[in-house]
């Protein structure tokens, strides 16, 4: 102790410096909004590059799971390419996961290499950015069903909410009855979200398919969510409280597909179109 006493004595000026040094870093960044962008923007690649590594080392354990998943999924896909072919139309596109015809949709393949589940807010990190066309409000997918959002992107990486994230929730639908509502994640099991806003005379069931219901420009519609794991009418409510299972295992995903909607732009200078001339009348 004594030492560190003499430690301290002999180099207070140094260790004043580095202080002040430190405060006046923090100041420019926080009240400095170019500093604070830059300084964001440069962690963040430094992060994800971080996880980028680490993540190769966790796959490399990983691979032959990931193989027998990849040749499972390329089964499907030959199966759905031969059905093709053969004249027969492939109309239920949640029976086959995410797989879409629709020309207006364009997919960019991606890899998982961060991503949580046991927060109230969780986020995943994809290692595709604005090189690759990543941008910001554009839906992440696996081949089982939904993922999640991109919120934010660099040149080579891209961070979003996953459906396990409070601030966030698609918008869904009973694929049988075509009833609507947000999908709610409360905080506590990774494999469920909540169901909102469907009324108690909608007719359902345990193990009726959730769907996206394709009223934003985020997902195209019908892509699978999950199913209904259990529901209950509550007393004084004038909504179910609906349990569903998601289809997406957020534990074991490594490989995703970001959508982007090639008509985004135009539906949203339309609804600003709308919006504006709301505001002036």
């Amino acid at each position: 102790m004594r030492s560190l006493f003499r430690y301290l004595l002999n180099n207070h000026a140094f260790l004043l410096f580095l202080l002040l040094e430190v405060l006046s870093l923090v100041f420019v960044f926080n009240y400095n909004k170019y500093q604070r962008v830059k300084y964001l923007n440069s962690s963040n690649r430094i992060i994800a590059s971080v996880y980028n590594s680490f993540n190769s080392v966790v796959q490399y354990f990983e691979l032959t799971r990931m193989n027998r998943s990849l040749a499972e999924e390329n089964a499907k896909l030959k199966s759905r390419f031969q059905m093709t072919n053969s004249g027969e139309i492939i109309t239920d596109s949640v029976s086959i996961g995410t797989f879409q015809t629709n020309p207006n949709y364009r997919y960019i393949s991606a890899r998982v290499i961060n991503n949580s589940v046991n927060k109230k807010y969780n986020y995943i990190t994809l290692n595709k950015g604005r090189k690759q066309g990543v941008k910001p409000d554009m839906g992440i997918v696996s081949h089982n069903g939904i993922v999640g959002v991109v919120t934010s992107v660099s040149e080579s990486y891209a961070l979003g909410f996953s459906v396990l994230n409070s601030r966030w929730g698609p918008s869904a639908k009973l694929k049988k009855s075509g009833f609507y509502g947000p999908i709610e994640w409360n905080g506590d099991d990774y494999q469920f979200v909540k169901l909102m806003e469907i009324p108690f005379h909608v007719k359902m069931a345990v193990g009726d398919t959730i769907v996206t219901s394709g009223y934003s420009s985020v997902f195209p519609e019908g892509i699978m969510i999950g199913v209904i794991q259990s529901f209950s009418q509550p007393e004084g409510e004038s909504f179910y409280d609906i349990n569903v299972k998601l289809a997406t295992d957020f534990k074991s995903i490594y490989f995703v597909e970001v959508i982007d909607n090639m008509d985004k732009e135009q539906l949203k200078q339309l609804e600003d179109l709308i919006k504006n001339g709301a505001s002036n009348n």
